[in-house]
């Protein structure tokens, strides 16, 4: 946890919750272990999705599908596609969205997002939710800029790693070292890039929030 647990506690004490459905699911995921966006990322989320209002929405990163879920109860009006590539989990993501009968608002994508991503069109997105395998976010970054519309939002979920980002490459596990290095690479990109504007906040693992400028086209 970035920031200190207490506070984070207040500030998830003063959200509005979740339907009591999702809320149930939410809890299922917590019992079994299954990474869904955390009470504080679900409020800064239903905030920009509030402010943004898209009609179109693109989801990398589909698990249970529980993140999907919660936007469409946001926007029902809005269009969502979401890619996974785990057998078992789409399996389960299928089950949930018929079982909250989302199946006409949500379409599910199976496969690798860096092979799904080249097939979907040109600036078609105007919210783009990235919470896949956090090594893969700067291979994806490329067809994710061409997705975005311009104006539109990308918000890149668990960036900052618990903290350790900040660490060297040598205070970091063997086994997360390269995801560590892909992940600096990937926040650089984003910070650097002419045709973006990006920010980076201590919410729930780190959010990175990215606006594709106005007349860009990639």
């Amino acid at each position: 946890m970035i920031v200190g647990e207490r506070l984070t506690d207040f500030v998830n004490a003063q959200d509005r919750g979740l339907p009591a459905d999702l809320e149930a699911l939410y809890q299922e995921a917590q019992r079994t272990d299954v990474p869904v966006i955390r009470r504080e990322t679900q409020s800064l989320l239903r905030f920009l999705l509030a402010e943004k209002k898209p009609e179109k929405i693109l989801e990398v990163g589909t698990a249970i599908g529980f993140s999907a879920l919660f936007m469409s109860s946001i926007l029902p009006a809005s269009r969502i596609t979401t890619i996974e590539n785990y057998e078992k989990r789409i399996h389960v993501a299928r089950e949930n969205f018929r079982r909250f009968q989302k199946q006409e608002q949500i379409t599910l994508i199976e496969g690798d997002a860096e092979e799904v991503l080249p097939t979907l069109p040109d600036a078609g997105y105007e919210f783009i939710f990235m919470d896949a395998a956090k090594g893969q976010y700067i291979h994806f970054l490329p067809q994710i800029k061409r997705l975005l519309s311009p104006g539109g939002l990308l918000v890149s979920d668990n960036v900052l790693q618990e903290g350790e980002i900040i660490e060297s490459r040598f205070a970091v596990t063997r086994r997360n070292r390269t995801i560590h290095a892909r992940m600096r690479e990937y926040l650089s990109a984003l910070m650097k890039d002419e045709a973006l504007v990006s920010t980076i906040l201590t919410v729930g693992d780190g959010v990175a929030l990215t606006i594709k400028k106005e007349g860009a086209f990639l």
